[in-house]
């Protein structure tokens, strides 16, 4: 896992807009991992330097251990 560095944190006014790609329902922004949460696609999708990857391609499934 790579550091997050300062200044790559997303703009909480796009957070308040921003929806999954799969299912358009919301998402939570995991600050440890640099990630937005799809619970409902059982996504992760990065964010990096501070610009969310709203792209199935690039997220991470969710593993059945996560909460």
């Amino acid at each position: 896992m790579t550091p997050k560095s300062a200044g790559t944190e997303v703009d909480p006014r796009l957070l308040e807009i921003l929806v999954c790609p799969v299912t358009k329902t919301d998402l939570e922004y995991d600050r440890d991992r640099n990630e937005l949460i799809s619970r409902a696609a059982g996504l992760a999708f990065p964010v990096r330097d501070g610009v969310p990857i709203m792209l199935v391609d690039e997220a991470r499934v969710l593993g059945d251990d996560e909460p």
